[in-house]
């Protein structure tokens, strides 16, 4: 029979014969095949097309001139170390709606950065554009689904998907209706419905519908991820549910992979030392992205008490500077901590169906781009 003094040493470690004052985090056990799918611009490359000038400077770039995301490089090594590590079997694929023709600038790019990666696929723009089909050029939610779709068929049996976006265009829904047609939750009228409310191409549309109904279903996709690159408020994205976490950084990213077990704390460390060096962050922003993902929901308070500790030892976050505080001091920064961390938190995200119809129609009549709900 488990005792209330078991269950205190379960949640408190032990550390050097003495018990710590420190939370054990608890972490879910890692997959053993994991597959990382990720965007590349504004994902992996800091990508501008905000200007059609600056569009056509695009495929013209040297694998030198690109500049990757402060963190990205840093988390995806540790992605498949970790994994090599643990002696389990790791996928990292790029997908991108550019051209084939800036594939080989890419690879040199990757490889520059020092990432192993399993496929790289592009979208081909020229074929489109001989064929008349304009409107395929900038259609790119039926493309990424259907080759979403055609991958899921190829993948590994019981392997579980991790994917990277940003709030630029349509990541969101994109990747929400992957996790969704996989897992077998939406009929296929229902997908019928959705697939003509985002207006996809008709030829698009059969291909997709045909491929939803070859893959056996599965609930797969753990964790959705959206680069904040527009600085999006995440509140927008309730509607998407708990599995889509909307992050600033990729320190923010770090952690939660942290906590789904497939990264290191050494992980963390290496991420936000490369915030640390090549962007504009301090030690104390780097702790205001933790707290604020516990405020969100997204890491335990639990887990963010322990996280917070190890970082501060690794010097990735300020310290707290407790050593050689008078015990009174000592006393009123613990009463503060306690009742900041009583404080009321935002309510947890549901991890209810979607509504797509809703979310989409709400989408279409904004005449905007999906970077979340539109307001």
């Amino acid at each position: 029979m488990t005792t209330r003094w078991d269950a205190l040493r379960a949640r408190w470690p032990r550390s050097n014969g003495h018990w710590s004052l420190r939370p054990r985090a608890t972490r879910r056990p890692a997959p053993a095949t994991v597959i990382y799918r990720w965007d590349l611009d504004k994902t992996y490359l800091k990508s501008d097309f905000e200007s059609l000038r600056k569009m056509m400077r695009v495929p013209f770039e040297r694998a030198r001139d690109k500049i990757d995301e402060p963190g990205v490089v840093a988390l995806i090594r540790a992605l498949k170390a970790s994994a090599l590590r643990e002696q389990r079997t790791a996928f990292v694929y790029f997908i991108s709606a550019s051209p084939p023709q800036i594939g080989r600038a890419i690879r040199e790019k990757l490889a520059l950065d020092g990432i192993e990666f399993d496929g790289i696929l592009f979208k081909d723009q020229l074929q489109h554009l001989v064929r008349g089909r304009f409107r395929l050029l900038r259609e790119q939610v039926g493309f990424k689904l259907a080759e979403l779709l055609r991958a899921r068929l190829s993948a590994p049996a019981g392997a579980v998907e991790f994917l990277f976006g940003d709030d630029w265009e349509s990541d969101p829904i994109i990747y929400s209706l992957y996790a969704d047609v996989i897992a077998g939750r939406l009929e296929h009228d229902a997908l019928a419905d959705i697939l003509v409310r985002l207006r996809i191409d008709p030829a698009r549309l059969v291909e997709i519908k045909a491929l939803s109904q070859k893959i056996a279903p599965a609930d797969a996709v753990r964790r959705i991820f959206i680069n904040l690159e527009r600085r999006t408020p995440p509140d927008r994205f309730r509607s998407f549910g708990a599995r889509l976490v909307p992050t600033f950084n990729y320190f923010q990213t770090a952690l939660v992979l942290y906590e789904e077990g497939v990264v290191p704390l050494a992980a963390i460390v290496d991420v936000g030392r490369s915030l640390l060096e090549r962007s504009a962050y301090s030690a104390a922003r780097l702790r205001n992205s933790l707290d604020d993902l516990a405020r969100r929901g997204y890491v335990a308070p639990a887990a963010a008490v322990a996280l917070r500790a190890e970082l501060e030892e690794a010097g990735v976050l300020p310290s707290t500077g407790v050593l050689g505080l008078w015990p009174r001091q000592l006393w009123r920064r613990w009463r503060r901590r306690r009742q900041r961390a009583r404080a009321p938190m935002a309510p947890a995200i549901a991890a209810a169906a979607i509504e797509y119809p809703r979310l989409i129609d709400a989408w279409v009549a904004s005449g905007s781009r999906l970077g979340g709900e539109p307001s």
